[in-house]
């Protein structure tokens, strides 16, 4: 692999392309508006960024963003550029300054987007990347083959811990495999973090001595680094095999610090995503986003699901978990499971398998799950099914005239 970072963008520019290139090279490493003393051209050839490829993908009569320079038509291009390793060093932090940075920000620019990374085999050897992934995390949850079936605690928030714990043991008599706090539920005086994990922790114990199966529960520690690692040792300490991070709202620096603290897989949650994404012209892909969190620790990353009740369409949601189970490293492949959930039922199995190839993954459904006509225990049946026709190649509506909790799932949700 080079020793060169390299990242891959789509811009917008009302003037050459290669000129905005340039820009965004001499921006994001030696340069700046004018040229300065001391940037020689052994300088620059020494730490300067490359422009490594472009090629022009298209044209539009106005600018998908405000703010910068005027022109008649504004030329789209892919462009790849380098940065030598030497000048930051395996450095996730200020990697991130440099892929994206101030290049947001260029007037030369009336769109940007970051759509994908290939970094040294160094920052391999820096960080720790998934402690377990999907071979640790189906192992704790006792689960060989197919999904994890999961579910979202809901009401979101409003719960006492008390109530969770009600909550929670009716869904593991229920069969499930997974579930995980809300992302809005973490330390709030109505349902603290100790008082919660002690009581769901207890139902989860006494559930694993009567049958021999511990669920995975995801407990949300978000906060500050070292409310993290506390409230990790907490849930570690009561026998839980899962903690949560929102990892938006804790940055790389405070997912780093929890990763090399853990001793438990850490479920990444990306809430926050549409901001980064949600602009065709600006942002992030999530490849490219994503690898942050997958050399930084991350053992479970959210990717939406099909048909989901956001904006994201099926498409990307499909690119994003097939690039999680796309080696990193030769050496260190990063892989960690892929979440799916959003709106998820019975329904989306059939399809979710096929187009990913593989069933390495947590399935969520909260409402699918909850709401199912038959109950709880019903709804986790039904995804079970689900997925097994999937991935017997038995379509749904045949296979659920022997599993009568999935006829009854494909007709309450529209399969």
């Amino acid at each position: 692999m080079s020793e060169r970072i390299e990242a891959d963008y789509l811009i917008e520019t009302p003037m050459e392309p290669a000129h905005a290139a340039a820009a965004m090279a001499g921006e994001q490493s030696s340069g700046t508006f004018v040229k300065v003393p001391g940037e020689t051209d052994e300088l620059h050839a020494r730490a300067g960024a490359r422009v490594e490829a472009l090629e022009v993908v298209g044209d539009a009569a106005t600018p998908a963003l405000p703010g910068g320079a005027a022109g008649e038509t504004y030329t789209r291009a892919r462009v790849t550029l380098s940065w030598p390793i030497g000048t930051l060093g395996p450095d996730l932090l200020n990697l991130m300054a440099t892929v994206a940075g101030n290049l947001f920000e260029l007037r030369q620019l009336s769109g940007l987007r970051i759509l994908d990374l290939r970094l040294p085999e160094c920052f391999a050897a820096a960080y720790p990347g998934p402690k377990f992934g999907i071979g640790g995390t189906r192992e704790l949850a006792g689960v060989e083959t197919g999904p994890l079936i999961g579910t979202i605690v809901k009401p979101s928030v409003g719960l006492s811990a008390g109530e969770t714990a009600e909550l929670v043991g009716m869904l593991v008599g229920a069969g499930i495999d997974f579930i995980k706090d809300d992302e809005l539920q973490a330390d709030g005086p109505n349902c603290p973090f100790d008082d919660r994990a002690r009581a769901v922790m207890r139902v989860i114990n006494d559930h694993a001595d009567r049958t021999g199966k511990k669920v995975m529960y995801a407990f949300n520690l978000t906060g500050e680094i070292d409310d993290m690692r506390r409230r990790h040792d907490l849930v570690q300490e009561l026998g839980g095999t899962c903690v949560m991070a929102s990892l938006n709202s804790v940055g790389p620096a405070g997912m780093i610090a929890l990763a090399r603290h853990s001793a438990l897989p850490i479920h990444a949650h990306r809430n926050g995503w549409g901001y980064l994404s949600r602009a065709p012209l600006l942002g992030w892909d999530y490849a490219a986003w994503s690898k942050f969190w997958r050399l930084a620790g991350a053992d479970h990353l959210h990717v939406n699901g099909l048909r989901n009740k956001f904006s994201e369409p099926d498409d990307s949601v499909i690119a994003s978990a097939r690039s999680l189970l796309t080696p990193m490293f030769a050496e260190k492949p990063c892989i960690p499971m892929p979440v799916f959930s959003s709106g998820q039922t019975a329904v989306q199995p059939e399809e979710t398998y096929r187009r990913l190839g593989s069933a390495d993954c947590i399935y969520a459904a909260g409402g699918g799950i909850m709401a199912h006509p038959g109950g709880p225990v019903a709804g986790v049946q039904a995804l079970r099914a689900a997925w097994e026709a999937a991935m017997a190649g038995i379509p749904a509506q045949d296979y659920a005239k022997d599993h009568p909790a999935l006829a009854q799932a494909l007709e309450a949700y529209g399969g």
